[in-house]
């Protein structure tokens, strides 16, 4: 069983959010980058997957300019067997649709029996490039996966809800996307970073598949969220209800 696992290359997760000084979007300029989270814990299950004999082979796709090879180098030292990059240098903005778009031209050069990739991205927080992946092939999907396993050829997936857990059982192929709490991502070794340097890194250009990738919205402006107004000290119970009372929360 093949799978193929996304990646995107993100802020990273611990670096503080700037937003540029025309309002178009946030800072990336000497920034820190890194794999997107989710993205990390769709490789590390895969990964797993592979170590468990349920797969047979592990490939890491991702999107975008030179820049973005670190993140395939980090899945390859994860333990991904080899690496496609699908070199895409314009500057307008690659949407979900695009790339899902990009991504089922691969699947139907990979084949694949499963598409595994986390639930969304945090810097856009779209959660879509799944569900529109899954549309574009037909397959079935199953989505906020927190737990997975492989049995008698099929995938059974236990996926959160507002309501608990519900528990599906697919058939392949298919489209998984994880959540936070399906595994804790390995750390990489000096070894394993040395040997992703001889895996194989294949590479492809967006404008080769003849596909539409211009974008289908626009962002008009990106701000920071208000401050936290600074609390008040009061000295007494009746002094706080008569500042709710003021305030209309009270009445």
């Amino acid at each position: 069983m093949k799978v193929l696992v996304p990646v995107k290359r993100v802020i990273d997760a611990y670096v503080r959010i700037r937003v540029k000084s025309d309002g178009s979007g946030v800072e990336t300029q000497n920034v820190k980058m890194a794999m997107n989270p989710f993205c990390e814990i769709a490789m590390e299950q895969a990964i797993r997957m592979k170590e468990s004999s349920n797969a047979t082979e592990v490939v890491a796709v991702t999107i975008g300019s030179v820049n973005v090879i670190d993140v395939l180098r980090t899945a390859l030292a994860m333990g991904a067997d080899r690496a496609i990059h699908v070199v895409h240098e314009s500057e307008s903005e690659l949407q979900p649709l695009a790339i899902a778009k990009i991504l089922k031209k691969i699947v139907d050069e990979e084949s694949p029996s499963v598409v595994l990739m986390g639930k969304q991205a945090i810097d856009n927080d779209h959660n879509q490039t799944g569900q529109m992946l899954s549309a574009l092939l037909g397959w079935p999907q199953a989505t906020f996966i927190s737990k997975l396993n492989y049995i008698n050829n099929k995938i059974q997936a236990v996926r959160e809800i507002d309501g608990g857990l519900q528990t599906l059982q697919l058939k392949l192929p298919s489209i998984l996307t994880v959540d936070l709490r399906l595994n804790d991502p390995r750390y990489l070794k000096l070894p394993d970073i040395m040997k992703a340097k001889r895996k194989p890194l294949e590479t492809q250009h967006s404008s080769s598949f003849g596909i539409d990738l211009e974008p289908r919205y626009k962002t008009l402006s990106v701000e920071e969220p208000k401050g936290r107004e600074a609390g008040l000290i009061l000295n007494s119970v009746d002094e706080l209800v008569e500042k709710l009372k003021d305030s209309g929360v009270i009445v």
